[in-house]
């Protein structure tokens, strides 16, 4: 199942403005990528910034948003972020349902 995973943060705590924010955001990748398994991640599909909107947007292919609301705190993500997590669609798939219905 796609989900969209939407992480804002404030000036203060963006990694270029804080030296822990930075720290952590560092990490983030291979944390990502040594926790996805753990954390039923099937794969990452795009990592996103806008970096003066102070967001990110992370779609990963998932079991759950319970797991990734787990990877999410373990990889430091909403140590220093507001996250929300969003099931998707693919667009592709959504056309051929509403045809079939």
């Amino acid at each position: 199942m796609l989900f969209g995973v939407f992480a804002v943060h404030s000036p203060e705590l963006c990694p270029l403005n804080n030296k822990n924010s930075r720290k952590i955001f560092l990490e983030i990748q291979g944390k990502l990528k040594a926790n996805k398994k753990k954390f039923h991640i099937q794969k990452i599909l795009g990592f996103y910034m806008s970096v003066l909107e102070h967001e990110w947007t992370i779609i990963m292919d998932a079991s759950s948003a319970h797991d990734i609301e787990q990877l999410c705190i373990t990889v430091g993500i909403s140590a220093i972020s507001t996250v929300k997590i969003v099931p998707m669609n693919d667009f592709k798939k959504a056309v051929i349902r509403l045809k079939t219905t």
